[in-house]
């Protein structure tokens, strides 16, 4: 597919210790942002915005002594654009509702710097998510 000379990620694939948790805390969250599911199966699901799709995977049991550290070799943080400042308001709102860990609370939202406004949150797997204004 030619994007003009654009590089957009394809996809990204993330392996969860228990899906159920997972499809409850990204699903809600990814179709607030405009995401839309994308495919569903016994041990997976996707969510797609645009040509960009995000899934999640049962991972095997075999695989699930060693949990996931985001400071190890790997995968430290997935960054979502939100629309606004307002916007990251009312996610953190909704975020804090759900019982969702908050990183950084007491610098929230300017844990990045004064001109960086976002909230950081953690999935059930405790794999940093960040949420960002333009």
């Amino acid at each position: 597919m030619d994007l003009g000379g654009i590089v957009l990620l394809h996809h990204v694939e993330v392996y969860v210790s228990n899906l159920e948790k997972s499809i409850a805390f990204w699903g809600w969250f990814l179709m607030e942002l405009g995401y839309k599911k994308y495919q569903e199966w016994d041990s997976g699901v996707s969510w797609k915005y645009g040509e960009t799709y995000l899934v999640f995977v049962q991972v095997e049991e075999r695989f699930k002594d060693v949990p996931y550290h985001r400071c190890r070799v790997g995968l430290n943080h997935l960054a979502f654009h939100a629309q606004s400042r307002e916007h990251v308001d009312e996610m953190t709102k909704m975020l804090k509702e759900k019982g969702t860990p908050i990183l950084y609370a007491d610098k929230t939202p300017f844990a990045g710097g004064e001109d960086y406004y976002a909230v950081y949150f953690e999935d059930p797997d405790r794999i940093k998510v960040e949420l960002v204004a333009p």
